[in-house]
C-alpha cells in the first residue's frame, strides 16, 4: 500500500501519567514532545500529508493514535481498547477519521480492540489476541476486514509475556519480508495467508527494535539498536533512525505513533 496521509497527536502535558509496564521511569514530556517533531518531520520527508489533532490531557496515552482506528485503503473500523482509561481516546479521534472514511465501521462491547494488535501484509491482517485484544473484538474486525474485501488471521499472544500488542514484535517490511521477535517467529511462519520468505530476528537485547515502520520506500527504526539496523540496511532498504526512549518509557514505538492511509 502506498501512503499519502497521516494522523498524529502530539503528546499532552499528561503524558507521564498513562499506562506503562516498561518500569524504565517516567517520560520527559519536553523530550517526548521534540521526539514526536521530529516524528512528524519524517513523515512528512516521506511524502505524507499529515494532520496534527490537539493533544488532550484527558487522555494521557492519547498520542498512541494506532490504537484508536484501523485505516485501510478500503475502509476504516473504530477500535474499541482494552484498557477502560483509553475509550475514550476512540471517541476523540473519530471525528478526524471520518473527514476520510464517513462510513467507518466500529468495534462494539464485548470486544476490545487495540490497533497495536493489527499488523497488515499485502491485502492480509494479522490480529493479535493480546492483553488488550478479546476474542470478540478480533473477530469483529475481521468481519469488517472481510467486508472491505480483505483476509486476515488471528495469532493468541496472550502467553507471551514480551509482547503487549502483536506489533511489538513483528513488522512487516513488504516482499515477504518481516521483522519478528524470535518469540513469535515460528507462529509467524506458520500462519496461512502471507509470505514469510524472510525473517529478521532481532537479538534479545535488541527487542524492542522490532517495531519498526515502512513508509513507502523507507524504513522508519528506533535509534540505538546497531544490530537490527545493520541487518535492515543490509536488505538495501533506505533506514531513518528515530529516538523514541520517551515513548519506550510509556509502552508505545513508531507504529503507535501514527495512523498511516
Amino acid at each position: 500500500m502506498n501512503f499519502t496521509r497521516a494522523i498524529v497527536r502530539p503528546p499532552s502535558a499528561s503524558f507521564a501519567a498513562g499506562l506503562s509496564s516498561a518500569a524504565l521511569g517516567a517520560p520527559d514530556v519536553a523530550r517526548a514532545l521534540e521526539q514526536h517533531a521530529r516524528y512528524v518531520e519524517t513523515l512528512r520527508a516521506c511524502g505524507l500529508q499529515v494532520t496534527c489533532l490537539t493533544p488532550e490531557e484527558a487522555y494521557p496515552d492519547g498520542t498512541f493514535v494506532e490504537d484508536a482506528a484501523i485505516v485501510t485503503a478500503r475502509g476504516a473500523v473504530l477500535t474499541r481498547p482494552g484498557a477502560s482509561s483509553r475509550q475514550g481516546e476512540v471517541q476523540s479521534i473519530a471525528g478526524c477519521v471520518r473527514q476520510f472514511y464517513p462510513d467507518a465501521a466500529v468495534i462494539e462491547a464485548p470486544g476490545t480492540l487495540d490497533g497495536g494488535d493489527v499488523c497488515e501484509a499485502d491485502g492480509h491482517f494479522l490480529i493479535g489476541i493480546s492483553a488488550r485484544t478479546n476474542a470478540q473484538g478480533a473477530r469483529q474486525l475481521a468481519g469488517h476486514l472481510a467486508r472491505f474485501g480483505y483476509t486476515s488471521g488471528i495469532l493468541d499472544i496472550r502467553t507471551n509475556p514480551r509482547l503487549l500488542h502483536l506489533k511489538s514484535g513483528i513488522a512487516y517490511l513488504g516482499d515477504g519480508a518481516w521483522v519478528a521477535d524470535g518469540s513469535i517467529e515460528a507462529e509467524l511462519r506458520s500462519q496461512d495467508g502471507i509470505s514469510a520468505r524472510e525473517v529478521i530476528s532481532p537479538a534479545p537485547e535488541e527487542a524492542y527494535a522490532a517495531n519498526c515502520v515502512r513508509i513507502n520506500d523507507t524504513l522508519i527504526a528506533a535509534a540505538g539498536y546497531p544490530t537490527m539496523s545493520a541487518a535492515l540496511r543490509s536488505r538495501g532498504c533506505r533506514v531513518v533512525h528515530l529516538e523514541v526512549s520517551e515513548f519506550r518509557k510509556m509502552d508505545g514505538g513508531l507504529s503507535c505513533l501514527s495512523l498511516r492511509f
